[in-house]
């Protein structure tokens, strides 16, 4: 290897793949963190979606973004700004550089790089490095396009299926840049590509090319990285998606409670990739119905919780709206119902590919009546496993519908994953009827500690009954316009919910804190991140961030009027703020909102806290 080819060691690297919609910069992303995930490094993902589409090649708007950080050890965040950038055209350079380093390597195709390419994306010389004040010698710029070509020349694909190849290139320059080993790489488009082997050999070789492009110019590149792994827990790591972890959590928390899994849905970004999921495992008794519209899905669902399964239904923000007087009807009924809200940037259509916090209050009170409802928030890919497994659980246990919020950024997103054991997993135990109560069962008779009713399976002989979305007597089940009865049933369904158990809060950092950062939901890492730097910085800093907000943890009151100044950061106007002042006395917190459809960019938060903290 020259001299001249620095190589840098480092703790952890940012990388961002972009270009257009078309050009694999998905898959591209994906496959290097999957590499990246079994050489054992902490891998964090943020998959940056275009909104339009079929936007035209190479305009400024239809360019597709995905940023992968690798660490050493646990990786919290996608990271703010990237070490390398690939621009696989004009567009993307122009709008993905804000996202990289002063000092960072940029790939680009220089082909992709003529003069109607720079007028798409509205550079005004032919000079585009000068025009953006990007240093030269940071950028290994290649003939890309061409180069595929050439590789692929007697492989009897079309030009149309070789300029696909393109990405590939692009990843097998990386792995080179990090050293990783191509077996990797092949032994996973051999699986991706199983029913069209040449199409993955075809691809094989241009990763191959790709590497041996950075190995033969390495005098032009700027520098290389290593990053070595710390030693991890022994166990099988997979690289997974939130929504696949979501789809994971449903099909463990059915195989534990011994139940069929049943998933009522209509498809809607960003929250359709658990329905594709779950329809793939019929094999574990999963049943998956694509339904006419959100409506239905709910509907059904309702009516397979109402014979006896551990029922589910997808949706993001729009589907809750429409769903919300099934859910009502799930309340009402006191039958198990798991909801799943995968946020995304609104209102209306709004951001369908961006990731917001903006449905906590619809979550909470987004329905008529007096109609409460558990509600978990998920705070990573990989914690959204544990988040629906703890939803399916209370679901089930306590007879109530719950709401788990995600998020695009978090269902999108992905991370290295130890899968559990099934011995691992808490015990769920569906609050059945019991054998004393055969022949005389109503359908709101109440355990006299939690509230909660029993559940009567229709068939089980001995246990007929009927219920329905008309206010019922509490005693026996039959249509009630009773004043006093409807006062009870909406208080004796409020106090179900209050008395359902969950964990503390943890506060990590400092107990003797100056600034007391809060936080809920899929913001964890970078508000974790934020902390961490503060401390570093000299600051006595916590964070108590929220994954249970209804009911909230029995220690929120003394943990937020512990410290003197607290900060709630979240991605939307002040939701959550909103309803924890409401929940505690005297609370007053500072706030620090975005609604930008981005996740938090961490020197942004460090910058805002110690503003506070030093105000």
């Amino acid at each position: 290897m020259s001299e001249q080819l620095e190589i840098k060691e480092l703790d952890q690297v940012v990388v961002r793949f972009s270009g257009d919609s078309g050009d694999g910069m998905q898959l591209a992303g994906n496959i290097f963190s999957t590499v990246s995930a079994t050489v054992g490094n902490g891998i964090s993902t943020f998959p940056d979606y275009p909104a339009d589409i079929r936007a035209p090649q190479g305009s400024l708007t239809g360019v597709s973004g995905f940023q992968v950080h690798i660490g050493q050890g646990k990786v919290y965040t996608p990271g703010d700004l990237c070490d390398v950038l690939v621009a696989m055209n004009a567009a993307a350079l122009k709008t993905q550089y804000r996202y990289a380093k002063p000092q960072a390597t940029i790939i680009i195709d220089t082909d992709s790089f003529g003069p109607s390419d720079l007028k798409k994306a509205n550079f005004q010389t032919p000079d585009y490095l000068g025009e953006m004040g990007i240093d030269p010698d940071r950028v290994v710029a290649c003939p890309l396009t061409k180069m595929v070509k050439d590789c692929l020349a007697d492989s009897g694909m079309d030009n149309k299926a070789v300029l696909k190849c393109r990405n590939m290139f692009a990843l097998g320059l990386v792995c080179w840049l990090f050293n990783r080993d191509l077996s990797l790489v092949a032994n996973f488009l051999r699986e991706k590509f199983a029913k069209k082997p040449a199409i993955a050999e075809n691809n094989i070789k241009v990763v191959q090319a790709g590497y041996d492009y950075g190995h033969n110019v390495h005098a032009s590149v700027p520098s290389t990285y290593r990053i070595e792994t710390k030693e991890k827990v022994k166990g099988r790591y997979m690289d997974i998606t939130g929504n696949k972890a979501t789809a994971y959590g449903l099909i463990a928390a059915a195989e534990k409670a011994g139940l069929k899994l049943y998933l009522g849905s209509y498809p809607i970004t960003p929250a359709t990739d658990i329905l594709h999921e779950l329809s793939k495992h019929k094999s574990c008794g999963v049943i998956t119905v694509q339904c006419e519209d959100e409506i239905s899905g709910c509907a059904s669902a309702i009516g397979a919780a109402f014979a006896g399964a551990l029922a589910a239904t997808s949706t993001s923000g729009p589907g809750i709206c429409l769903k919300s007087e099934a859910m009502n009807l799930a309340v009402i009924d006191e039958l198990p119902l798991v909801i799943i809200d995968v946020q995304r940037g609104g209102p209306s259509t709004g951001l369908p590919t961006k990731s917001e916090q903006t449905d906590l209050l619809q979550a909470l009170y987004g329905r008529n009546g007096e109609s409460p409802m558990p509600v978990i928030a998920a705070t990573s890919p990989t914690n959204c496993f544990d988040a629906v497994y703890a939803a399916c659980k209370i679901a089930l246990e306590h007879l109530t519908p719950v709401i788990l919020l995600t998020d695009a950024y978090v269902a999108n997103g992905s991370a290295a994953w130890k899968l559990p054991t099934m011995e691992e997993l808490p015990t769920i135990r569906p609050h059945y009827v019991t054998p004393e109560q055969k022949g005389n069962y109503t359908p709101y008779e109440r355990d006299p500690e939690t509230k909660v009713r029993y559940w009567a399976i229709p068939g089980m002989e001995g246990y007929t009954h009927i219920i329905g979305g008309l206010e019922k007597d509490g005693k026996t089940g039959a249509i009630s316009t009773n004043p006093e009865n409807h006062d009870l049933m909406c208080r004796l369904r409020a106090e179900k919910v209050a008395k359902i158990p969950v964990p503390d809060v943890e506060v990590s950092g400092d107990d003797d804190a100056e600034l007391l950062i809060v936080g809920f939901g899929g913001t964890y890492g970078h508000l974790y991140s934020a902390m961490e730097e503060l401390r570093q910085a000299g600051h006595r800093v916590a964070l108590a961030h929220f994954q249970f907000i209804n009911p909230l943890p029995a220690n929120t009151a003394t943990v937020l009027k512990k410290y003197k100044k607290v900060v709630v950061a979240e991605q939307n106007l002040g939701q959550f703020a909103s309803y924890l002042r409401s929940k505690v006395d005297g609370f007053t917190p500072y706030q620090y909102n975005e609604v930008k459809g981005q996740p938090f960019v961490v020197a942004e938060l460090v910058k805002a806290f110690e503003e506070i903290i030093n105000g």
